[in-house]
């Protein structure tokens, strides 16, 4: 890789860092093709992003951005991944480290925040932003449909109070 190349690199980078809700650090030591490109496509199915960097670079990067806290963490075999959702990220890398033990979550940062893997994992088991605007828009409706009942409740109540007088009548 050449000098441009290795600038054109750490400038992108240092874009995906500025726009990023969350970064995960993992360690992917042992992982196959195939189990790299499986990560990466629920990444992608999940809006997020995961790349594997030359550390340095990375550390160079990273420098001046807010997730500058994370710059040690990039030794050995060090992949990240890149989110705006700040859980999409966390549910993938947690989910997929459950599966396979090659893959390590070191920790990670959101926002100024750094995160250890405890931190991500916990961040993890948190609703992602669309279960959230799924279970508000349900909060939002169920005091509509609410309503609707109990305005109909009495005037079914008098339908069969007078259905019931009805059968009492030709019963008689």
């Amino acid at each position: 890789m050449d000098r441009a190349n290795k600038e054109e690199l750490v400038a992108s980078l240092n874009q995906a860092f500025e726009g990023a809700g969350l970064v995960v650090v993992t360690h992917y030591s042992g992982l196959t093709v195939e189990e790299m490109t499986d990560l990466r496509r629920k990444m992608r199915d999940a809006g997020a992003n995961y790349k594997v960097t030359k550390n340095r670079l990375t550390r160079l990067a990273i420098d001046g951005t807010q997730y500058e806290p994370l710059a040690d963490m990039f030794t050995g075999p060090t992949g990240m991944a890149v989110s705006d959702d700040p859980v999409a990220a966390a549910k993938v890398a947690v989910d997929f480290a459950k599966k396979n033990d090659k893959l390590v979550v070191l920790g990670g940062a959101m926002g100024n925040t750094v995160l250890d893997a405890s931190g991500i994992k916990a961040l993890a088991s948190m609703p992602s932003l669309d279960e959230l605007r799924g279970k508000i828009v349900g909060l939002l409706q169920a005091p509509a449909t609410k309503v609707a009942g109990v305005l109909q409740a009495p005037a079914g109540q008098v339908a069969r109070v007078l259905s019931a007088y009805g059968a009492k009548d030709e019963a008689a």
